[in-house]
C-alpha cells in the first residue's frame, strides 16, 4: 500500500526540491549557484513583460536572495551559453546537453505543420529556404538585423514580419537555435553551426526521451501526480507520462504515496516521491514567486498544494482586474501567505507596490494543518524582502498604493504613508482566493 504523507510535508518536499529552505547566503551568489539552481530546476521560463523585472530573474531571486543580474546575463545570453532556448514549457532556457531530450516534439512540429494545409510554413517554403540560406552565410542573427522586404511587423503590439515567423518555424522544428540575446533579442543560427557533433547528432527515442524528461520533472518537484509531471514539460499524451511512471517505479527511482486531502472524485490521487527527495522538518524564509515560478505556473498543483486561486491579469483590461497587474504570490515559511502586484518605476528610482492582498483561501485549513501567521508579521517581513527587493533592483524607496487589504499593514511597516488609488482600479468589492477564478496559460506560442 502506497505510503500516506500529509500536506504541510508534501509542501515542504515540493519546497526543498525546488530550492527553497536553504540556510540564508551572506554573499551575494555567483556563477557556480546560479548554474547550480538552474539546473535543479531544469528549466528557466522566459517571458518578456518587464513592468516589475523580466520574469527568468525572478526565480534565482526567489531562492539565492540578491545577486548580480549581470553573472545570469552572461550565463545564458551569451552566444556560447551552456543554455539553450526552446519550448521546454513555454519559451524556456534548458541546458545545452538537455536539447537532444525535445528533438521528438520538434519532429511533432514538423509533421502537424506538415499535415496542415492552411499552416503558414506550408505556403512560404521560398522565405523558410531563403533564411537558411542567409544563416549559413552569415549567422547569428538578430530577426532586425536581416533586410528584406517581408521584414514588416504586422498588426499591433508583437506582430511579427515574416522573417521573424521563418526563424520561429524553423526554430520550432529544431534546425536554427539560439545563439544568445542582445538587448533580450534572440540571435539565430542553425544548429549545424552551433551544437556539438555529440549533441546535434545524439539520438532518442520518443519513449525513452519522455521518461528521461519525467525523472528530471519529478526529481524538481520532489512529490507530484501525472498531470504535475505530464505539465513541467508540457508532455502530451498523459498515457505515455504514466508508462514513463511505471518504468521509473519499478527501476526504484519513483517510490508511490497519497497525500492527504489531494482527492478527486472521491478518491485520492495518484502521487509519487522523488527517491532522492529530503523530507524537511519545516520550510522557512520567505520569496516572492513570479508568474512563471514552477512552484504556481502550473494552477491545479497551485490550487491543490497551497489553495491558491491564481490567474495572470496581464491581459485582462484593466478594471476587471482583481488583483493587479503582475501580480506575485508572496511565499512565507512555507506557505502563500500574500500577493502583490508590483511595478519597477525606474524612472523614479521607486518599487512600487500597485496592490497588496492578504491570502484568505488557507484560513479555513484546519485540515490541512495551517497556521495562517499573524497579519502584522506578514506584513513585517515583507516589508524587509521589498526594502531588498528594491536595492536589489537599484531603486531608492518603496511606495504603496491604497489597494488591497495588506497596503495599509504593509505601508505601516515599511514606515511609509499609503498613495491614492488610481479611480480606475477600484473594484466595488473585496477579492477573496477561495472564490474560484478562470486559471489563466502561461505565455502562448504565435506561430498561427
Amino acid at each position: 500500500m502506497p505510503e500516506s504523507i500529509s500536506p504541510a510535508l508534501a509542501r515542504r518536499i515540493a519546497l526543498g526540491a525546488q530550492g527553497f529552505g536553504a540556510t540564508p547566503r551572506t554573499s551575494p551568489a555567483g556563477t557556480r549557484a546560479l548554474r547550480s539552481t538552474i539546473d535543479r530546476l531544469g528549466l528557466v521560463q522566459i517571458d518578456s513583460v518587464n513592468v516589475f523585472e523580466r520574469s527568468h530573474y525572478l526565480p534565482l531571486f526567489a531562492r539565492l536572495g540578491p545577486y548580480d543580474k549581470s553573472a545570469l546575463d552572461r550565463l545564458t545570453l551569451g552566444e556560447h551559453s551552456p543554455y539553450l532556448e526552446y519550448w521546454a514549457h513555454e519559451a524556456a532556457f534548458i541546458p545545452r546537453e538537455a536539447w537532444p531530450l525535445f528533438r521528438w516534439r520538434m519532429d511533432a512540429h514538423r509533421a502537424k505543420q506538415a499535415a496542415d494545409d492552411t499552416a503558414w510554413a506550408n505556403h512560404n517554403t521560398p522565405m523558410l529556404h531563403w533564411v537558411r540560406d542567409l544563416l549559413r552565410a552569415e549567422g547569428p542573427l538578430k530577426a532586425s538585423e536581416i533586410e528584406h522586404d517581408a521584414n514588416v511587423r504586422r498588426g499591433p503590439w508583437w506582430g511579427w514580419s515574416d522573417v521573424k515567423r521563418a526563424l520561429e518555424v524553423l526554430f520550432l522544428y529544431g534546425e536554427v537555435v539560439t545563439a544568445g540575446r542582445d538587448r533580450f533579442e534572440r540571435r539565430y543560427t542553425l544548429a549545424e553551426q552551433a551544437l556539438a557533433p555529440a549533441i546535434l547528432d545524439q539520438e532518442v527515442s520518443m519513449p525513452d526521451a519522455i521518461r528521461e524528461l519525467v525523472r528530471r520533472a519529478a526529481a524538481a518537484q520532489g512529490v507530484a501526480t501525472v498531470s504535475d509531471l505530464a505539465d513541467y514539460y508540457r508532455i502530451k499524451p498523459q498515457t505515455a507520462v504514466r508508462t514513463a511512471v511505471r518504468e521509473l517505479v519499478d527501476a526504484g527511482e519513483l517510490e508511490p504515496v497519497t497525500v492527504r486531502g489531494w482527492d478527486r472524485r472521491g478518491g485520492p490521487l495518484e502521487a509519487w516521491v522523488h527517491h532522492d527527495a529530503r523530507r524537511p522538518r519545516r520550510s522557512g524564509g520567505i520569496a516572492l514567486l513570479s508568474p512563471f515560478d514552477p512552484v504556481v505556473w502550473f494552477r491545479e498543483r497551485a490550487l491543490r498544494m497551497f489553495g491558491l486561486h491564481y490567474r495572470i491579469e496581464i491581459y485582462t483590461p484593466a478594471p476587471q482586474r482583481v488583483f493587479g497587474y503582475y501580480v506575485l504570490p508572496v511565499l512565507l515559511d512555507g506557505e502563500i501567505v500574500a500577493r502583490v502586484d508590483l511595478k519597477s518605476d525606474r524612472q523614479a528610482g521607486v518599487l512600487r507596490v500597485q496592490s497588496a492582498w492578504f491570502e484568505r483561501g488557507h484560513e479555513d485549513g484546519v485540515a490541512r494543518g495551517l497556521r495562517p501567521p499573524p497579519d502584522d508579521a506578514v506584513a513585517s517581513r515583507l516589508a524587509e524582502l521589498l526594502s531588498i527587493t528594491a536595492a536589489w533592483q537599484g531603486l531608492g524607496d518603496v511606495a504603496v498604493v491604497d489597494r488591497g487589504t495588506l497596503a495599509a499593514p504593509l505601508a505601516h511597516a515599511l514606515g511609509t504613508r499609503l498613495l491614492t488609488s488610481d479611480p480606475a482600479h477600484r473594484m466595488g468589492t473585496t477579492p477573496h482566493t477561495s472564490d474560484p477564478q478562470s486559471l489563466s496559460g502561461d505565455t502562448q506560442q504565435l506561430l498561427g
